[in-house]
């Protein structure tokens, strides 16, 4: 995609959703970063469903920490892979607890150090809780990048560097929300909603729906 056209596609993103932000709830980084842990595999509406049960009880660390796996358990066993992300949860908050005194890092290194935690999950907490310029990579983003020919790679770490280089300085702080957003509503997988998109005439998708 050209340079002139990347910015336009962004700018058109900007214009019909000026302040994007995460569908995970929230209050706390502590909590997004518990909330996006939990979010593997598994849907934002699910998440949420969970947590809202949970943060009540357990908001901070500490009180995640003391409910222990099997404690932790009764409230996300709704969600996929809820073992290991129990496991995961409780050693996050021991580590953060014990190395970082209950407050979640804001830099790469110690977040991906996390039980639980990967590049893209470090990316999310980065640029939501502290809004840094990072961009989260995740199956939707992956699909628009090479679909609509922004950002084209092979692995996610290919598509994260190129949307970094491309993406201008201005549009990087909300560039993962918007791109997520389109990915997940209107850049659909099976049926991209082609006649929906404010960015068609700059796609170079071949398959368009319209």
């Amino acid at each position: 995609m050209k340079k002139a056209n990347i910015e336009q596609f962004y700018s058109r993103l900007r214009d019909a959703n000026p302040a994007p932000t995460t569908e995970l709830h929230y209050a706390t980084p502590f909590q997004l970063l518990i909330a996006v842990i939990l979010s593997a595999q598994a849907t934002d509406v699910g998440v949420n469903k969970a947590t809202q049960r949970l943060f009540p009880v357990a908001p901070t660390p500490e009180t995640m920490l003391a409910l222990g796996e099997e404690g932790l358990t009764e409230y996300i066993k709704t969600i996929g892979l809820f073992r290991t992300k129990a496991k995961n949860v409780i050693a996050t908050c021991r580590m953060l607890v014990e190395l970082h005194g209950g407050d979640v890092p804001d830099d790469r290194e110690s977040l991906e150090a996390l039980p639980g935690v990967g590049r893209k999950t470090a990316n999310v907490v980065l640029n939501t809780a502290f809004g840094q310029p990072t961009i989260a990579v995740d199956t939707h983003i992956f699909r628009l990048g090479n679909r609509t020919g922004l950002a084209p790679g092979k692995t996610v770490e290919e598509v994260e560097k190129k949307l970094l280089k491309v993406t201008p300085d201005a549009f990087k702080k909300d560039a993962h929300h918007w791109l997520i957003l389109h990915g997940r509503y209107i850049c659909k997988a099976r049926k991209p909603e082609c006649g929906r998109c404010v960015v068609i005439d700059l796609c170079s998708f071949r398959g368009k729906t319209v």
